[in-house]
C-alpha cells in the first residue's frame, strides 16, 4: 500500500452522515425564497454545482441573493442535531491529528462545514478546512484538493483525499493525490476508479508511515 504524508477527508459521506439534515436545510430556504418543493434526491443532485449560492440559484431558478443563503445556513444550524459521524470516524481523526497533518474538503461552505463539524464535535480535528466556496471551480476539478494540501503545506502527490462520491475520486486523482474511496459513505460507486478502497475508517492508519 503506498504511504502518504497527509490526508484529506471529504465530508458528507465520508466523515460524517448529513444526507438527511442537508437536503432538508435547502429545501426549507429554498420555500423561503419562494422556491419549489424539492425532493432530497432532487437536491442532492445538485451538490456538482458546488457551494451554496450556486445550488441555490439553480434551484431557485434565480441569482441567489445574500439573504437566500443566510437563511440556508440558518436552517442547517436548526437541523444540524440529525447528523452524526460515521462509526470509528472520531476514533481515527484523535490518532491521525497526532501522526500527521490532516485536512478536510468539502463542497458545502466553509460556513457550513463548521456548523456540521461542530455540532459532532470534530472541527479541531482538522488542521485545515476548506470550503467549495474558496474554490472557483467544484469537484470534480482538484482545486479544492490542492488548496487543502497547500494549506497543510504539503505536495498532493504525497497524500491521500478520502471521498465516497466518483466526484471525490476524480478530483483526487486529478490532483495528483491518492484516490481513497470511502466504501461507507452514501454516495459510494463501486464502478469508480479509485488508487484504493477501504472498507472501514481504521483502515486508513496504514496509509501513514
Amino acid at each position: 500500500m503506498k504511504q502518504v504524508d497527509a490526508i484529506v477527508f471529504d465530508m458528507d459521506g465520508t466523515v460524517i452522515a448529513s444526507h438527511a439534515a442537508v437536503p432538508a436545510a435547502y429545501r426549507a430556504a429554498i420555500l423561503a425564497g419562494g422556491g419549489r418543493q424539492y425532493t432530497d434526491d432532487e437536491i442532492i443532485a445538485g451538490y456538482p454545482l458546488g457551494a451554496p449560492s450556486a445550488l441555490l440559484s439553480a434551484l431557485l431558478r434565480r441569482p441567489a441573493t445574500e439573504t437566500d443563503v443566510e437563511r440556508y445556513h440558518l436552517e442547517l444550524a436548526a437541523v444540524a442535531a440529525q447528523v452524526a459521524s460515521y462509526d470509528g470516524v472520531p476514533e481515527l481523526l484523535a490518532d491521525l491529528a497526532g501522526r500527521a497533518p490532516v485536512g478536510l474538503f468539502t463542497g458545502a461552505s466553509h460556513r457550513a462545514a463548521h456548523i456540521l463539524l461542530e455540532r459532532v464535535g470534530l472541527a479541531d480535528h482538522f488542521r485545515v478546512i476548506v470550503g467549495g466556496d474558496e474554490v472557483t471551480r467544484p469537484k470534480p476539478a482538484p482545486d479544492g484538493v490542492v488548496l487543502a494540501c497547500r494549506r497543510l503545506d504539503v505536495a498532493p502527490q504525497r497524500s491521500a483525499y478520502v471521498g465516497d462520491s466518483p466526484l471525490d475520486l476524480r478530483a483526487a486523482r486529478d490532483a495528483g493525490a491518492l484516490a481513497v474511496a470511502a466504501s461507507w459513505g452514501h454516495q459510494y460507486d463501486p464502478d469508480a476508479p479509485a488508487d484504493l478502497t477501504v472498507a472501514h475508517p481504521r483502515d486508513l492508519r496504514a496509509l501513514l508511515v
